[in-house]
């Protein structure tokens, strides 16, 4: 027994030694020899041991369970190397502060020259082992503000690595903190970054119908690529991969709603075992912005983000201010880094349906049990609230309707619809049944309020009074009613209120600026979009109910126009009859947005005629949907009370029209417009008796 273990620790040892060998290689930034890269293959300490192994060096630590094996800078905690399935290292490490895996998170400070923000990489000036077991390793980079410093991030990061026994990848999670005496800051993005081997991964996959092959990173710069309006797009000339010459590539065509981003990475399709390299992330409670908040995903580089706070499709609205004597914490993440490989080469959609059969399985374990720090919420330590929610509207039928499908959240005290532009707390979200049952489980304690909305129906709810939620304690609000927004009966309408511009015209896009993906599906997500506006209407089309439809008559973006080298504002006209009208009662035009930029509204009611009318919105937005291909942004909805005497027996018109054209980019996006008629009768006061 004595001389096996000897010969045993004898053979560790030699493994040990070669895999220091390995480790100098990989955090160089070099591949292999040949030779090396053949006994790399072999089976790595983790999978002898049974566990997990740490290696702590002068300069770098390495964990490794075996299957997987990350080495990070110390005390940096910056993602140097992955090694998986033979491979010396999944990821772009050159040296570089923006290679490999890393944090970052762009901020400023009130009066500061930065107004744009200041990136800031994160970078820890301690490195601390908080476990260390065969069946779990966690480490920890902590770095905190230096007041000597004045452009020292005013934040206590505690960023940490969780790697499990047996699991095919690794945990990212940090902790953001802000204590009560120190100086005011603002934060407008937090994320962190992979930057995958470029000679490995070629092929991208953000959801079922979002996949493709790509180009190369290098491919957009000159002479390859030409720049279009922003820096973000680019025509591809001369890619290196003649199936790309024509199509724009940019990071904004692949952005998807944090609700459907729960995983997305790449493959190496050429590799003789194709392997996928996957963010999944379990839960969106620590993101901000809610379900219906957009945000990037992966792109060109190969690049795979997890974007826990950001701008995008919202604006300054969605930066967190965190004031000076402010005390603030929040826990962000964890995210799952999952790998997988494929034996049947080839077969991608295979690596893709495990990689969503694992994103389930991560929620499911949700909230995990193994992150060791205090501030992560165990199942323990939450509660949930339960309960169901009616829609009453009279003016469609006497009585109460379930609230199918609605989006029914729990998030930070405020106002309606607060929600959408909440990011320095947690959020948590479900869908409510057919019968407008909901559970939100999981909940981390606190006082929140109760948001929801229908799709199908204008208007935001909330529930009356805070919720308080307990750790173990299940809260029954019992049924809740919400009565939509309403003035009278519909006159008429236009489009579907869902919060999304989706279900009017998107044109085909100009060939010049294709993507191919995007032909036949999800076409809004084509670059210049905004031009074909021009292209397709010379004059200012007319809307005439009754006759037109939105699908195909009501352009999805109200845009400006270009004339020479300026723009000009444009307008939507609506034409409607009326066969009686009520000279005194009060009419109800109800406009609701789903994407604003830099815009103003101005609606004319009859103008031209003796009786007109005017009413104008305040500036709106700075979300920028339009130029980043998103079908919506932020929800925006008015309301503009009509008396009687401005509208006439017989034809009618209501203009609207963005009066803000500096740029191509300014406009809006409608969700949907409805005229109501006067209150006080369940019939339609036009009709007669």
């Amino acid at each position: 027994m004595a001389a096996a273990r000897a010969a045993s620790a004898t053979a560790m040892a030699a493994r040990r030694g070669w895999i220091l060998i390995l480790l100098t290689f990989a955090a160089a930034g070099a591949c292999l020899p040949r030779l090396v890269a053949a006994a790399a293959a072999s089976p790595p300490v983790g999978a002898v041991t049974g566990g997990v192994t740490l290696r702590v060096d002068l300069g770098q630590v390495v964990v490794d369970n075996g299957v997987v094996q990350v080495t990070l800078s110390r005390p940096q905690g910056h993602i140097t190397g992955v090694r998986y399935n033979g491979e010396c290292n999944l990821l772009h490490y050159d040296g570089q502060e923006n290679s490999g895996g890393y944090w970052d998170v762009v901020w400023n400070y009130p009066g500061s020259d930065q107004p744009r923000g200041m990136i800031d990489m994160l970078d820890s000036t301690e490195f601390r082992v908080v476990s260390s077991s065969e069946e779990q390793v966690e480490l920890s980079f902590r770095s905190t503000y230096n007041p000597a410093s004045p452009n020292s991030v005013r934040l206590n990061i505690d960023k940490r690595l969780v790697m499990l026994k047996g699991s095919s990848g690794f945990y990212c999670y940090a902790i953001f903190e802000h204590p009560s005496n120190w100086p005011a800051l603002n934060i407008s993005e937090a994320r962190i970054a992979f930057k995958l081997n470029t000679d490995k991964f070629n092929y991208m996959a953000v959801s079922d119908d979002i996949q493709r092959y790509m180009p190369m990173a290098t491919d957009r710069d000159a002479p390859r690529g030409e720049p279009l309006a922003y820096k973000e797009a680019v025509l591809l000339v001369n890619p290196q991969n003649p199936q790309f010459k024509g199509e724009v590539d940019d990071k904004y065509e692949y952005s998807l709603d944090n609700k459907d981003n729960v995983v997305h990475g790449w493959i190496s399709s050429n590799h003789p075992n194709p392997m996928g390299f996957w963010v999944i992330t379990p839960s969106n409670e620590f993101k901000s912005g809610g379900p219906t908040k957009r945000e990037l995903t992966s792109h060109v580089g190969p690049t795979s983000l997890v974007m826990f706070m950001g701008t995008h499709y919202v604006g300054r609205d969605m930066v967190v201010h965190l004031a000076g004597g402010e005390y603030w914490k929040k826990v962000l993440g964890p995210v799952f880094i999952y790998l997988n490989s494929n034996p049947k080469q080839g077969d991608l959609r295979a690596l893709w349906e495990d990689a969503k059969a694992q994103a389930q399985a991560e929620a499911s374990k949700w909230p995990y049990s193994f992150p060791e720090s205090p501030d992560f919420a165990k199942a323990g330590e939450r509660g949930s609230v339960a309960g169901r929610l009616m829609v009453r509207d009279k003016y469609m039928t006497n009585g109460d309707m379930p609230a199918a499908a609605a989006y029914v959240g729990l998030a930070a005290p405020g106002q309606p619809g607060s929600w959408a532009t909440e990011s320095k707390n947690y959020q948590f979200w479900t869908r409510a049944t057919s019968c407008g049952r909901f559970t939100i489980g999981n909940v981390r304690a606190g006082v929140y309020n109760l948001y929801a909305w229908v799709p199908g129906f204008l208007g935001e709810y909330m529930y009356t009074s805070p919720v308080t939620v307990t750790p173990g304690r299940a809260n029954n609000l019992g049924d809740l009613v919400f009565e939509p927004p309403r003035s009278g009966p519909t006159l008429w309408e236009i489009g579907v209120p869902d919060r999304t511009a989706a279900e009017f015209f998107i044109p085909d896009v100009d060939p010049k600026y294709v993507n191919r993906l995007f032909l036949t599906k999800d076409k809004y997500r084509q670059y210049g979009l905004w031009e074909r506006y021009a292209d397709l209407y010379p004059n200012d089309p007319v809307f005439t109910v009754g006759q037109s439809h939105y699908c195909k008559d009501w352009f999805f973006a109200h845009v400006t126009r270009k004339v020479g080298n300026g723009y000009v504002p444009t307008t939507r006209q609506i034409r409607f009859n009326l066969d009686r009208v009520v000279a005194d009662g009060t009419y109800t035009l109800r406009v609701a947005l789903a994407a604003a930029h830099r815009s103003i509204l101005q609606v004319l009611v009859n103008v031209g005629s003796r009786t007109g009318s005017v009413f104008t919105t305040p500036e709106l937005g700075d979300g920028n949907a339009i130029a980043r291909h998103g079908i919506h942004g932020v929800h925006w909805s008015f309301e503009f009370a009509i008396r009687g005497y401005l509208l006439s027996e017989g034809e009618n018109t209501i203009s609207i029209t963005q009066t803000m054209a500096f740029d191509e980019f300014m406009g809006v996006m409608y969700d949907y417009i409805r005229l109501e008629g006067p209150s006080g009768s369940m019939r339609d006061p036009t009709r007669g008796v």
